[in-house]
């Protein structure tokens, strides 16, 4: 079942002779379970993918399906709203709260939402995340992997339709990043989790089920109209 679809998907910064296109018509479809890589350069247009795809930011034209809503659609509280319950995300940046311990810190944007967590659920998180001996640990206690397994426990924590990943691994030596990533591919398939992850990192993306390439806001090798990359990676 397609959990995450974009269709003719563009980005125009600045106006004139100064626009700059991050992206040119992207069309991507992804099922659900799947993980995903959309790997790209600095400057390829990955990152403004990711923030499109995730509602942090609207595109120029294009519309973005998240299990089945039209996000652009809807107008920015509820967006927020939409945002909240239905995407999780991983940054290079951990984004911890330094005041709140890992526990806290996982269950936070549940109950910024007002609603109560799933304890079992999350004490399952926790334990396939290996944070069972943290949960009571403030973030500077951590180092820096076990603080990106507490961003990925925070969000699993809410059940959401996908997760979108942003270099993950971009803070973490070569044997902590392994280690990340082989958490998130089995945390993924053990809760039936979709991931797209925004990676430079080719050794990265080999570890996901499907690779993307985007080269100058396109997807690479997609022809007009495309919304399914069905080939276990697009060549550029």
């Amino acid at each position: 079942m397609e959990i995450l679809r974009a269709v003719d998907l563009k980005k125009v910064y600045g106006k004139g002779e100064n626009a700059v296109h991050a992206l040119r018509g992207v069309n991507i479809s992804v099922e659900q379970g799947e993980f995903v890589a959309v790997v790209g350069t600095s400057g390829s247009g990955k990152s403004t993918l990711l923030h499109m795809l995730g509602g942090l930011d609207r595109p120029t034209s294009g519309k973005v399906f998240v299990d089945g809503e039209d996000i652009f659609a809807l107008k920015e509280e509820a967006l927020t709203i939409f945002r909240r319950r239905k995407i999780g995300f991983v940054f290079q940046a951990y984004n911890l709260v330094p005041t709140l311990n890992v526990y806290e810190n996982i269950v936070l944007p549940i109950e910024l939402d007002g609603a109560k967590p799933d304890g079992k659920f999350v004490e399952q998180v926790i334990d396939t995340l290996g944070l069972q001996a943290r949960t009571g640990a403030m973030p500077n206690e951590l180092s820096g992997g076990q603080q990106q397994r507490v961003a990925i426990a925070r969000a699993l924590a809410s059940k959401p339709a996908i997760i979108l990943a942003d270099e993950p691994t971009g803070n973490l030596d070569s044997k902590t990043s392994q280690d990340v990533l082989g958490l998130l591919k089995v945390t993924g398939q053990k809760f039936a989790q979709t991931i797209v992850m925004i990676t430079h990192n080719e050794e990265a993306a080999q570890m996901t089920d499907r690779i993307v390439r985007i080269e100058d806001g396109q997807i690479s090798g997609g022809r007009t109209g495309e919304t399914h990359i069905t080939d276990r990676e697009v060549q550029a």
